[in-house]
């Protein structure tokens, strides 16, 4: 009995570390977004947007607390395991706004395809200019889609998933700050244009930024970003293969 009991409490001092950093990974991250979300909520300015404040949020409380990233990611990476069947859900608003996406499926599939080859194009030519690594290269080219398709593709083409994720992110930041400004430059009067750029240039962010514009906006701008998403499954691992 003394035996089981010895076990059972040296069992428990080990993976008690882990349940505890565990549930710190989890809350810490939950925590940190909500707030994010409340204070963009009150002040509707673009760099306070979540996906960026949270991020910076969460670096300086690992920081701040002295917990090395490995210990943050035995429960961070729950959250991150999320984006796979997030993924899947991508489907919601394909169906929900199919007779929009059928309407006009021409213009849309024409310009995100393009605009999906485009962007990997310029990202792998742009990275092979600057001289850089070859991991780093295959990470950038997914920066044009939506985080949890990227970081798939990431995994699948054997690049760095966090780093993708920040090209994504970096991506869609500058494509909310110049997506107006190209609007009215190129004099996009119709909703199915402004919904298209903001979704294909800066994904979720730019979603949002586009149904501040209008509901139509919004709508088109969602199913850009997910077309554009779905395109890039298929065109991405072929240009990394074509490009070399």
């Amino acid at each position: 009995m003394i035996g089981m009991a010895d076990f059972g409490g040296a069992w428990m001092q080990r993976i008690w570390p882990t349940i505890g950093m565990t549930v710190f990974g989890v809350a810490a991250t939950v925590a940190v977004f909500w707030v994010c979300r409340a204070v963009y909520r009150r002040w509707t300015y673009t760099l306070l947007s979540p996906m960026l404040t949270s991020v910076l949020g969460v670096i300086g409380l690992l920081l701040v607390l002295r917990v090395p990233y490995p210990a943050y990611m035995t429960g961070g990476h729950w959250l991150s395991a999320l984006l796979q069947p997030a993924t899947v859900a991508f489907a919601v608003p394909l169906y929900r706004h199919r007779e929009a996406l059928i309407r006009h499926a021409r213009a849309l599939l024409t310009g995100l395809t393009l605009g999906s080859v485009m962007a990997v194009i310029s990202s792998l030519e742009f990275a092979r200019a600057t001289g850089l690594p070859g991991a780093v290269v295959r990470s950038l080219a997914p920066r044009s889609i939506t985080t949890p398709v990227a970081m798939s593709i990431a995994q699948a083409t054997d690049a760095n998933p966090v780093l993708a994720a920040v090209f994504v992110l970096c991506t869609g930041i500058l494509g909310v700050l110049i997506g107006p400004w190209l609007v009215r430059l190129l004099r996009l009067r119709t909703f199915i244009g402004r919904g298209a750029l903001m979704g294909m240039g800066a994904h979720g962010i730019g979603t949002a930024r586009a149904f501040e514009m209008g509901p139509q906006e919004g709508t088109i701008s969602s199913l850009s970003m997910v077309v554009a998403a779905l395109a890039g499954v298929v065109i991405i691992p072929l240009l990394l293969r074509v490009m070399g």
